[in-house]
């Protein structure tokens, strides 16, 4: 990225935000932000409770938006700059305990007044309908003395402490939206108790007056107790799967140990790990977790690295080699260095990129979205003429049954579920993925990799395991005066050009050529030429390592090595011709292994539908061999970095929803251009910035992991919906009574709240079922 890219790049916060209870709530904050000047793009998120939001700093401020929002009516925060990702989920995880806690009361009030309160409006109506009881316990609870008026002030004494206290946030929240001219779940809630309410305290302080017009003072507050403990139990077992769905954060979290054991002034001292500095050396005994990311200064053991990497088996550690907080040391011990600690580190940054991906919206919630925008005010327009349908066509009390309908179909038509549908599935499934070391970077990324149909490969380090070593060492036939005479000669003139590149074939020549020994040569004048070699100067004379299309460019003549390159080439070797002074001296077979998991992934793709394709700047003879060995059966070989990008783009061009698999690095104008960027990486910076999506382990079957998890994602994401809105589009007319003309059938409010919360509950547990999601035998 340039400078002024990086200049122009939008600033960007996320925002702590309360009082969010429906999709309502989320849609109403996320349209002022979007509104607000300044304000690029914005992202309320129902399930983790937050705005993410991407801003001209120049133009608005974080406390601006902050403001934004609490003119929508809810809170919000701004949190402190030096708060990490895991003291945010420690607060919300504290929030969300102490909001379960606060229901938990709440509920066992309102069950316990709803549970009399049925006991006594039961009898009561039958007093009321026929002047007595014939039920011995209630005449015992009812004496003679205590009319039904009296009981009636009982219910009005046990259902107040429900509406003043235990439901009492459904009102205010209600009243604060209706002072911003919107709706949302509790303006249905409210408007349908506090109808109930109103109307059973109309009859209790002025029963004479119905009852002179022959109207039957009956009240429901019997309804209004329960709808709120239902309502409440729902709200309650939402808050608790709500919680499971930040489980793969908090074990990623648990992977840091709170302590660590350092060397200070020759002793070993045990301290607090954020007491832990750059530079630190930290002991690491046998079953002991790293605290911190270092490198290797005394040592060896194995490690495990599977919670971050997926891979189940350690990994060797030795002198120089790098470390991971968080991973677990085996059987060894060892002293490393730290590099970095806290945010810097690569837990952290894998923690803080989860955290961003459960906050992200994929595109199919802009559906749920558009419709939650509109409906509230449609049920409280369907509940108004539920009323009056009833008021002029229904049976006496017409004016009763046309209230209790229209309260019913304010409590069923609650949006809860609409809201959780799309973010509880990005949840579980982003955490689910960084589980099993693949890193998905948001909903939009989910939905976009479902849909994929093709996946290009590069070959080296992704389908092969990208270290390459030397086979063999080939001289020219008849060696020239001037020419080195044998293969160590050879080898120590091409590793005097090599060591001045990163490529992993120069890191193979160098390796051998230390391997075998013989005099250290220094080159100058050194010039790589981009998917060709490497040129430089050595002792006078001018020396070239590349391929044949470098040799054709120097003019050289490659002689009888030819024959010997396209054996080698078909063989799966890489052929590398050492030019010196013009003239061609020999070449060099390197071979990089095909990774043993490549056939599984190619073939389990190939099951799932999907095409594969292998593009690679290598010589074509060995990218088709390679090709063979996998099982791919379209190969573009011999194509430069920059000519990547036009090949994925060609293969779009073609309707192909393309993935595009590589290093992350040399690869990263091809990920860019592909419709799903899959970089491959081991924990390291790059990697896990690169793509839309990265694989941990550095395994090719992590891709198919990838495309099953998405698919599986949007398939449950489509049952969610499809469940939310179904559920309206029954629930709400059979609670406008639309059954009764013929079968006398109707809901009951309590009916409607139980039913509105096992909606939102069922729509939360089908999202944890991806909790256990993994690659099935038969897909691998």
């Amino acid at each position: 990225m340039t400078a002024t890219a990086a200049s122009n790049a939008p600033d960007r916060c996320t925002i702590p935000v309360t009082g969010m209870t429906c999709a309502a709530c989320s849609g109403r904050i996320q349209r002022s932000l979007e509104r607000t000047p300044g304000v690029t793009t914005a992202n309320v998120n129902l399930m983790t409770g937050s705005a993410t939001v991407s801003y001209d700093g120049a133009a608005i401020s974080p406390a601006g938006l902050v403001e934004v929002i609490r003119s929508t009516g809810y809170g919000a925060r701004l949190p402190p700059a030096d708060e990490s990702g895991e003291e945010l989920l420690s607060a919300q995880d504290e929030a969300r305990a102490g909001e379960i806690r606060d229901l938990r009361r709440k509920l066992i009030v309102s069950i316990v007044a709803a549970v009399l309160t049925m006991l006594v409006s039961m009898p009561l109506a039958e007093t009321v309908s026929h002047g007595a009881t014939a039920d011995p316990f209630m005449r015992f609870m009812m004496p003679l003395t205590a009319g039904p008026a009296v009981w009636r002030y009982a219910l009005l004494a046990l259902t107040i402490p429900v509406v003043g206290w235990a439901g009492r946030h459904f009102y205010t929240r209600a009243w604060a939206a209706f002072r911003h001219h919107s709706a949302d779940m509790n303006t249905l809630i409210a408007v349908g108790t506090g109808a109930a309410f109103l109307y059973s305290l109309t009859v209790t302080l002025a029963g004479e007056w119905f009852a002179v017009r022959g109207i039957e003072p009956q009240v429901y507050y019997e309804a209004v107790t329960w709808i709120i403990a239902l309502v409440l139990f729902g709200n309650l077992l939402e808050a608790r799967a709500k919680g499971q769905t930040t489980s793969a954060i908090r074990r990623l979290i648990g992977l840091r140990p709170p302590t660590a054991r350092v060397v200070r002034d020759g002793l070993e001292v045990q301290i607090d790990l954020a007491e832990l500095r750059p530079g630190d050396v930290v002991v690491v005994r046998p079953g002991e977790k790293l605290p911190a990311d270092g490198t290797v200064i005394e040592g060896s053991s194995h490690v495990d690295e599977s919670m971050l990497t997926g891979e189940p088996m350690p990994v060797a550690k030795r002198s120089a080699d790098t470390v991971i907080g968080g991973t677990l040391n085996r059987n060894g011990a060892f002293h490393f260095r730290v590099g970095r600690v806290g945010r810097d580190t690569v837990l952290s940054r894998i923690i803080r990129m989860v955290q961003q991906a459960q906050g992200s919206k994929a595109p199919i919630q802009r559906l749920a979205d558009r419709i939650s925008a509109i409906f509230v005010p449609v049920v409280l327009s369907i509940a108004v003429a539920t009323f009056v349908i009833w008021f002029d066509f229904g049976p006496s009390p017409a004016y009763l049954h046309g209230l209790v309908s229209a309260v019913t179909v304010l409590i069923i038509a609650c949006p809860c579920a609409m809201g959780l549908a799309v973010p509880t599935a990005v949840m579980v499934s982003t955490g689910r993925g960084a589980e099993l070391g693949v890193l998905i970077k948001g909903g939009e990324v989910l939905e976009r990799s479902q849909a994929v149909d093709t996946v290009v490969f590069d070959k080296t380090g992704t389908i092969t395991a990208g270290r390459p070593t030397v086979r063999s060492v080939v001289l020219a036939p008849d060696t020239e005066a001037g020419l080195p005479g044998d293969e160590t000669g050879l080898l120590q003139l091409a590793a005097a050009v090599e060591r001045n590149s990163e490529h992993p074939l120069a890191e193979a020549v160098v390796g051998e050529a230390e391997r075998r020994g013989g005099a250290s040569l220094t080159a100058t004048g050194f010039e790589s030429l981009t998917g060709r070699g490497v040129t430089g100067t050595v002792e006078g004379r001018r020396i070239a390592v590349g391929n044949a299309a470098l040799v054709r460019d120097l003019g050289a003549h490659p002689g009888g090595l030819a024959a010997e390159s396209d054996r080698l080439a078909a063989e799966g070797s890489t052929p590398v011709f050492v030019v010196v002074g013009g003239r061609v001296a020999g070449l060099i077979a390197i071979a990089d292994p095909v990774k043993p998991t490549s056939r599984r992934a190619v073939a389990a793709l190939e099951r799932l539908g999907i095409g594969t394709v292998l593009l690679t700047g290598d010589d074509r003879r060995t990218a088709e061999a390679v090709a063979r060995a996998v099982g791919i059966g379209r190969v573009f070989a011999e194509v430069l970095p920059d000519r990547k990008l036009e090949e994925v783009r060609r293969i779009q061009g073609q309707g192909k929803v393309v993935a595009m698999v590589g290093d992350g690095i040399n690869d990263a104008p091809a990920l860019a251009q592909a419709d799903v960027g899959i970089a491959m990486g081991t924990g390291t910076d790059v990697a896990i910035e690169a793509g839309a999506i990265t694989l941990m382990r550095g395994d090719p079957l992590g891709a198919v992991t990838a495309i099953a998890l998405a698919r599986r994602t949007m398939r449950l994401i489509r049952q969610n919906l499809f469940w939310a809105f179904i559920y309206n589009v029954i629930g709400i007319p059979v609670a406008a009574g639309v059954l009764y003309p013929m079968f006398g059938l109707r809901l009951t409010p309590a009916m409607a709240a139980a039913a509105m919360a096992l909606s939102s509950v069922s729509v939360v547990s089908n999202s944890l079922r991806l909790r256990r999601f993994s690659l099935r035998e038969d897909q691998v």
